[in-house]
């Protein structure tokens, strides 16, 4: 069945690549979003099955845009993936308290994102 996920990053490589593998390798349908503003606007219009969500962008970070996400009733039921670049053990405690499907680490490889993001939510 097809995924329609949402793409959060500020670096518009990373968007493509991430894009490219989910559309290549599992036909998903991706939506991005550049920033946690856009985000916001971009899950609420589409109502995606998951969030790719970056932790490093400018003006409003990862973990500011999770929380608003998770306020809002329209978004707060959409499982987000974290994808960072620092994952230490001190940082993997940072995110225990956030509420994430999982963490992922950058640079991932595009082509098995689909299976990372379908085991980590359980799907099919």
């Amino acid at each position: 069945m097809s995924k329609n996920i949402l793409i959060v990053d500020d670096e518009e490589d990373v968007r493509a690549i991430a894009k490219l593998g989910l559309e290549m390798a599992a036909g998903w349908n991706v939506v991005t979003a550049s920033s946690g503003k856009e985000a916001l606007n971009q899950a609420l219009k589409y109502q995606p099955d998951a969030i790719l969500l970056d932790m490093m962008m400018p003006d409003m970070d990862g973990r500011t845009t999770l929380q608003q996400l998770k306020a809002n009733p329209a978004t707060e039921t959409i499982p987000v993936i974290l994808v960072t670049a620092k994952v230490q053990n001190s940082d993997r405690e940072n995110f225990t308290e956030l509420e994430v499907a999982a963490v992922f680490a950058k640079p991932f490889r595009p082509l098995q994102l689909p299976e990372q993001i379908s085991q980590a939510l359980g799907w099919g």
